[in-house]
């Protein structure tokens, strides 16, 4: 309990933390805010998940600030100090976890229902849809998890936002350049973001299931998350 505390602590804090946070809101609804108010959506339209486009610009927000989490303890020596008062290594990687697991929850919450309450003013034929609302949310911790767990296996904030990014983006993009349709569908039901990101989806048919999608995003997240607790046992500070 005194390991969460002083995770806790350390995160809310952190002038850095909620700047980030309040980002992550305010990007999440505007980005989602301009696709509901720009766009001439046709008949059939999947527009719950278009009101929730923001989510797309939230997830770097999310990466970021979780990364910072352990990548400025590194850079600025504070992981010694850390790990002296706390020899337990995994704890406190399983504090830091939680609290960034809590925060981004918090954070994710209010900036998916502003999307949700902007896309169905901006859009009255807007049906509510429960699903993609809650799976975004969900969608979001998983990403802080998951980019808390890389940077805890690089120990670089610059190196850990870069592999993020590019699990967040690049890959993506990557995907829709392969020419061979069966083996596209098959990326992506496997890669961490598209997977992660069906949970949005409410018609078509999608490659891979919303809940089974988000249960792919949790097992790069978990993956991660150990690989990071094994290697930070394993290495000096």
């Amino acid at each position: 309990m005194n390991t969460v505390r002083a995770e806790w602590t350390k995160l809310r804090t952190s002038l850095g933390t909620c700047a980030l946070l309040v980002a992550m809101v305010a990007g999440t609804v505007a980005v989602s805010a301009a696709a509901a108010g720009f766009s001439d959506p046709l008949p059939g339209a999947d527009l719950p998940r278009l009101s929730l486009t923001g989510v797309q610009l939230g997830q770097a927000v999310v990466a970021i600030l979780a990364v910072l989490a352990v990548g400025d303890e590194y850079a600025s020596g504070l992981a010694v100090v850390t790990f002296t008062a706390m020899p337990r290594r995994s704890r406190v990687l399983a504090a830091k976890a939680l609290v960034v697991a809590a925060a981004v929850a918090a954070a994710a919450a209010v900036a998916v229902a502003g999307s949700v309450a902007v896309g169905r003013f901006l859009l009255p034929e807007h049906a509510l849809a429960a699903r993609p609302a809650i799976g975004s949310v969900l969608y979001l911790v998983l990403i802080g998890l998951l980019s808390l767990g890389i940077a805890t296996g690089v120990r670089s904030p610059a190196a850990g936002m870069g592999v993020v990014l590019a699990l967040l983006y690049a890959l993506p993009i990557v995907n829709t350049a392969v020419a061979d349709p069966a083996w596209q569908r098959r990326l992506l039901r496997i890669e961490p973001v598209s997977a992660g990101l069906a949970v949005q989806i409410t018609g078509g048919a999608p490659a891979i299931g919303p809940w089974k999608g988000l249960g792919v995003l949790a097992l790069w997240a978990v993956g991660a998350l150990l690989a990071g607790a094994v290697l930070l046992e394993r290495r000096d500070a």
